[in-house]
């Protein structure tokens, strides 16, 4: 596998080329991605051209519809799930909200969900409440030194009254990647149990390949991988018939909008498409056996490559960044100091300056990074850090570069001495 071309990839980003923010590190991909311009121009095109309602029998309508259904096809090809598990909503933690409505209806009193103590508030607050409705909620906790979770924990959690494991495929402050194939399979084992797994920090490090993970719905947010503002979500086909309609009742029969109560966003959705076309170009210019990758699996399979070669790049950045990082005695590494069990998402925490006094300075050093809790509230109360203060959060992605991890390192050393 050749090394991933920074030129070409960055040339698929308009960010790159935008003046105001020439010379500035972008460290908080966590909290969103850059748009590849594949995106930005089918929205472009759909908004000045068929920004009509779409599925009606005039040619405006047609195309908007068309280009829609595109992008159902598209992204359900690269995640390796069917066309009717693809579901589209506002964000991922409205999907969850609505996912907590329609689950609740099927439970009785006494029923038991497992949420892990690493999860995003998404994945975990909405859950939570329905304890207020008779549903006993368990804890997954994480170790309160390193913040991870140990899957051998749940064994004394699972019972034949759980009814949903609610895990994240990493957490957006700890970083940890977790065995999610082995996580579902364990629960699955146990108990007659639906997965629900939070993907939104580990998919932007290339798109998972949900099919093989066996998790019944997977989350994560399209704005995080280089798309449009939407959260996507993948229901087995089984579990979506089995869930109660949230929408219209009269669109009950539609898989689309069944978890859908409000209308689609019909620009935003077509184009999702771009994020399949933006990979297939990072695909076309570094493989050269398009052969391999043909059938009806060939998009999931072009994924797996794709993800190695991000990964890849991205290890090579962070070995760099945490070797920095691990000679340093005044800062706290939150999560694993080891590339390969985490996503460079890397949260630090000043042991000397104040959290403050450190991002202003990193912000004169003209560095993008982020201060806070991120929403992964529960975490950090699991490692008694101070939700107030938060912590540093120093996020990438394949698009950043050697120059740029350099730029990072001297600004740290600037802010930290």
């Amino acid at each position: 596998m050749k090394p991933l071309d920074s030129t070409f990839i960055r040339n698929q980003f308009p960010a790159f080329a935008e003046p105001s923010l020439d010379g500035w590190g972008f460290f908080e991909n966590a909290g969103g991605s850059y748009t590849c311009r594949q995106v930005i121009d089918i929205l472009n095109n759909y908004y000045t051209r068929t920004k009509v309602q779409p599925y009606y029998h005039y040619p405006a309508s047609q195309k908007a519809g068309q280009a829609m259904d595109h992008a159902y096809t598209r992204l359900a090809a690269w995640l390796n799930v069917g066309e009717d598990e693809v579901q589209f909503g506002p964000s991922t933690t409205q999907n969850l909200y609505v996912l907590a409505h329609a689950f609740r209806e099927l439970w009785d009193k006494g029923d038991e969900i497992i949420v892990s103590g690493q999860d995003h508030e998404a994945n975990a607050g909405f859950w939570r409440r329905l304890e207020n409705t008779g549903i006993i909620i368990k804890e997954w906790g994480v170790d309160p030194d390193t913040g991870m979770l140990n899957p051998a924990d749940l064994d004394a959690l699972l019972s034949q009254k759980t009814r949903l494991l609610a895990f994240p495929h990493c957490s957006n402050v700890v970083g940890q990647v977790n065995p999610v194939a082995e996580i579902v399979s364990r629960a699955k084992a146990a108990a007659d149990v639906c997965t629900v797994v939070d993907g939104v920090a580990y998919a932007p490090h290339g798109l998972p390949d949900i099919g093989s993970l066996g998790a019944d719905i997977y989350l994560f947010s399209l704005y995080k991988t280089w798309g449009p503002h939407l959260g996507l979500m993948t229901i087995k086909k089984q579990v979506m018939d089995a869930l109660p309609n949230q929408g219209h009742f009269f669109n009950a029969h539609l898989d689309r909008k069944k978890m859908m109560p409000a209308g689609p966003d019909h620009a935003q959705i077509a184009a999702a498409a771009g994020v399949a076309q933006y990979l297939d170009a990072v695909y076309d210019h570094h493989f050269s056996d398009p052969a391999d990758a043909a059938g009806p699996t060939g998009p999931a399979k072009k994924g797996r490559q794709l993800k190695q070669l991000f990964q890849n790049h991205e290890r090579e950045l962070l070995t760099t960044l945490l070797a920095w990082l691990n000679q340093r005695s005044d800062i706290r590494i939150i999560g694993p100091d080891d590339p390969a069990l985490r996503v460079p998402t890397i949260s630090i925490l000043p042991k000397d300056k104040p959290m403050d006094e450190v991002f202003a300075a990193l912000t004169a050093k003209k560095i993008m990074a982020g201060q806070g809790h991120f929403y992964g509230v529960r975490p950090l109360m699991g490692m008694h850090i101070p939700i107030e203060t938060g912590v540093l959060r120093l996020s990438f992605l394949h698009y950043t570069t050697k120059d740029e991890i350099s730029q990072l390192i001297d600004g740290l050393s600037w802010a930290l001495d």
